[in-house]
């Protein structure tokens, strides 16, 4: 087969009317519409707890064949969210109805990750029906918490990129803002992470084993995605140059939606994820030659596309796989997109007034080549005008600083894969190289700096570089972020085009990490302030005037305690622990990474520990040390800190000298339902990253939110959060991201100086090259010794090692002082009004988007 201009591309029509034909979806009731006065009143009645427990028994007998008294847990979850789910699907369709209306201009938000965690909670908050819901369920002898705890989390996500995701969703539709989310419809999530003597053992992850309630297929609204073949070069009737994609194997995408409801019910968004299935006609075709297996083989290939989340990468084949699927979820989002548009105009010139186009991260950037793609080779647009339409529909946020974590693709690769995109791309950096020619004569450095191919051995495609000149905007996460990509990242772009970059701080839905996550709290603030900071979170702000009531304190402590028994009894579940819930919580739950310095965090409470046991110092308070976090299954060194966490807090936890004062947990499988439960308990947050690695950083603003007191480096958002909160109400220590910046460059940094310096700085790494946490495993730790040791290691653990010391020590000190430590923690909660995600879409909805509220 072959694709190329508009002419040339009626086989992928033939092949998407085909793939219509043979799928059919299921037919979704609607409640009736009428005025506004009879919408609500049917809407009231139909969120009651009897009507809700009417429609819970008819889901069990119809839906699942079932009497309600024959169903297990999982069954009775589906009967639930099923139930819930038609409530969503009314206001979904009213929801298009009314955009339907204006016709206003949509987001579509592309992401390799949403990191959803568990749906039924969240979806009966923000229906306002959870109430409704717990009586009907009671009526019915079950329990709405053991029936929310049945669900699986939705682990379509790795960490904050994923959640970040999922946060703008439901901002969106609680600002009532026609936004989409657009992703791939995982089989696998993230892994299930087991420990075995200390070490991370993974399990795969079958969220979808048992399907899910939540989802709504429609493969009548399949995509055809060409992959592989070669470009062959060619002329049109007038002359012109007309390459013809040849002989491409095809994939299908059926999308499955997700309903997005925002808060207070009004608006019901979506999300869709795309599964990869086999073309049936590339399987008949196979299938009649007689090569059955060959077919077989061909289908499983297809489908392995969707079935997993980040594939490893290390081989050749998990590398080709990674790209297929990036480009299956480009493909798919703007084939749906652009079909979208067509439904109601003609002229391409009006897409980029209608439809704005965010990359979450690189991993969607071959968007750019392929909306190019579309509008040249099958709507025959002319270069300039597809080029100008593709800049002023795209975004493009960046997530990291890190250069070796931006995204590039061997040539030979994605010549093997698309080679139609990589002409496209080619031409795209051809013309971008001219425009920096005419800008900087005679440059050749800028040149070889800022090409999207890079020069090496094979040549690699910038993936990043792409993005930023495919795109009319370019933002970072945080303010340091931002600030970091204009003079480290990219500079020479920023010169070139310095009115695409601007700043998006991160943020998080308080209706999930607060009003869900800490309804004791919520209850408490909402008592004292009225719920106007559900919508408005700069509304906490009124809790300062009772930052330092008695009463006030007595009910936040209250809270915050029964939280911390919930989690010890968590603890002593999963790791047969038992912890104090007096004593003071210091949390460091998040990936486990190299610059996310867990291993400082250790080489603290090592320090603490010899200093009690050696020294006979104890600590100002009893301490608990809580980790959770996973490392990806290839990454060694993280995998070894895990190892270290169990081996250090196996001495320390069986040492009967440190038994009253030192506790080390670490809790198994950390996911965002377990997250929700582990973030209202903490008293200290740790945020430690070496200044200038992390992009923003929203663990931060969950604990804090939450009534943790931040200890942290001036990093990511730690800046915004300081510059709110108010240093009295942090503990800050360590490098600034320009000293760091300064030692690398120099190379100034000398560990050895520390470790001659400080006889407990010395005993603390020699710890390591000893078998004291080893016994059984010699030299286990040497590595550790080694590392912090090199003048190269890259997080200076050492020279921040002692300010870290004294902030413990200050911590530590403070929470000595209950009622000024209870003060700080409410000055965070109520100082955090900035970092809600409702302040991010709508800066990104007026900067970048211009998107509004069609209402």
């Amino acid at each position: 087969m072959m694709l190329s201009s508009v002419r040339e591309t009626s086989e992928i029509g033939k092949l998407s009317a085909v793939c219509e034909a043979t799928v059919c979806g299921g037919i979704l009731r609607r409640r009736p519409t009428g005025t506004g006065e009879q919408v609500e009143e049917t809407s009231s009645i139909r969120d009651s707890a009897s009507s809700l427990q009417e429609a819970i028994e008819r889901h069990a007998r119809y839906s699942l064949g079932k009497h309600w008294r024959d169903l297990s847990a999982r069954d009775r979850f589906d009967a639930v969210a099923l139930a819930v789910r038609d409530r969503m699907v009314d206001r979904m369709l009213e929801t298009e109805e009314r955009y339907g209306r204006s016709n206003p201009k949509r987001l579509y938000y592309l992401s390799i990750e949403f990191l959803i965690g568990q749906f039924l909670g969240n979806n009966l908050l923000n229906l306002g029906i959870r109430e409704s819901c717990r009586e009907a369920l009671k009526n019915l002898g079950a329990s709405l918490e053991d029936v929310e705890a049945s669900e699986p989390d939705a682990a379509l996500g790795n960490g904050g990129l994923g959640r970040l995701a999922a946060c703008l969703l439901d901002s969106l539709a609680t600002l009532g803002m026609p936004g989409y989310g657009y992703g791939i419809n995982y089989e696998y999530g993230l892994f299930k992470q087991e420990i075995d003597n200390g070490y991370q053992r993974e399990k795969p992850d079958n969220w979808l084993a048992e399907g899910t309630p939540w989802e709504i297929a429609r493969p009548d609204e399949a995509c055809v995605v060409p992959v592989y073949g070669h470009v062959e070069h060619s002329v049109d009737r007038k002359g012109g140059y007309n390459p013809m994609w040849m002989d491409w194997k095809v994939l299908i995408g059926i999308p499955h939606d997700i309903p997005v409801v925002g808060y207070g019910g009004q608006t019901v968004n979506y999300l869709r994820l795309y599964s990869a299935r086999a073309s049936q006609d590339f399987d008949m075709k196979i299938f009649n030659d007689g090569d059955y297996l060959k077919a077989v083989e061909q289908k499983i290939a297809s489908e392995t596309i969707s079935k997993v989340l980040y594939p490893s990468d290390v081989m050749v084949a998990g590398q080709e796989l990674r790209l297929v699927q990036e480009y299956f979820l480009v493909a798919c989002a703007i084939r749906d997109i652009v079909r979208r548009f067509e439904r109601d105009h003609e002229n391409f010139q009006a897409f980029p007034e209608k439809v704005a186009l965010q990359l979450n991260d690189t991993h969607p950037a071959l968007a750019v080549a392929e909306l190019m793609r579309i509008l040249i080779d099958e709507k025959d647009l002319e270069w300039e005008q597809a080029w100008t339409i593709t800049q002023a529909t795209l975004g493009y946020t960046n997530h990291t600083l890190a250069p070796e974590s931006l995204e590039k693709w061997p040539v030979p690769l994605l010549e093997s894969v698309l080679p139609r995109h990589l002409q496209i791309i080619y031409e795209i950096n051809r013309r971008f190289l001219d425009r920096i020619s005419a800008a900087y004569p005679g440059d050749a450095g800028r040149l070889k700096r800022l090409s999207i191919i890079e020069e090496s051995t094979p040549q690699q495609v910038r993936m990043a570089s792409l993005a930023m000149e495919g795109s009319h905007s370019i933002n970072g996460v945080s303010a340091i972020h931002t600030e970091l990509i204009k003079t480290s990242l990219a500079p020479d772009f920023f010169r070139l085009c310095p009115e695409k970059f601007n700043d998006k701080t991160n943020g998080i839905t308080q209706r999930r990490w607060l009003l869900k996550t800490n309804p004791a709290l919520a209850s408490l603030i909402t008592s004292t302030i009225g719920e106007g900071w559900l919508t408005d979170l700069y509304r906490l702000r009124e809790l300062e005037a009772h930052a330092a009531d008695a009463g006030f304190q007595a009910e936040f402590e209250r809270v915050k305690h029964l939280n911390k028994e919930k989690l010890a009894g968590i603890i002593q579940d999963t790791s047969r622990l038992k912890v104090d819930p007096d004593s003071l919580f210091d949390i460091q739950a998040k990936r486990i990474h190299a610059y996310k310095r867990q291993l400082l965090n250790v080489m603290h409470l090592v320090d603490e520990y010899l200093s009690l046991v050696d020294d006979g110092r104890q600590p100002a308070v009893p301490r608990t040390y809580i980790f959770a976090g996973k490392a990806a299954p290839g990454y060694w060194l993280a995998k070894q800190i895990i190892k270290l966490i169990h081996n250090v807090g196996r001495v320390i936890n069986h040492d009967p000298r440190a038994n009253p004062w030192i506790k080390v947990a670490f809790i198994p499988d950390y996911r965002v339902s377990l997250a929700e439960k582990i973030i209202p308990a903490a008293d200290i947050s740790e945020q430690i990253s070496t200044a200038g690695t992390e992009a923003s950083g929203t663990g931060n603003m969950k604990l804090a939110l939450n009534g943790a007191v931040t200890i942290g480096t001036l990093d990511g958002a730690n800046i915004e959060i300081l510059e709110e909160v108010g240093r009295e109400n942090m503990f800050i220590f360590g490098l600034k991201a320009a000293e760091v910046r300064t030692m690398r460059e120099q190379k100034s940094y000398r560990p050895w100086e520390y470790y001659a310096r400080d006889p407990r700085v010395k005993r603390m790494v020699d710890s390591f090259s000893s078998n004291l946490f080893c016994p059984n495993e010699p030299n286990l730790f040497a590595w550790i010794f080694a590392s912090v040791m090199d003048a190269n290691d890259e997080h200076f653990h050492l020279a921040d090692f002692t300010a870290y010391v004294e902030a413990q020590e200050k911590a530590g000190d403070t929470f000595r002082e209950r009622s000024r430590w209870t003060q700080m923690a409410i000055m965070n909660v109520a100082r955090m009004g900035k970092f809600s995600s409702d302040r991010t879409v709508a800066e990104y909805a007026r900067d970048i988007w211009n998107i509004k509220n069609p209402s």
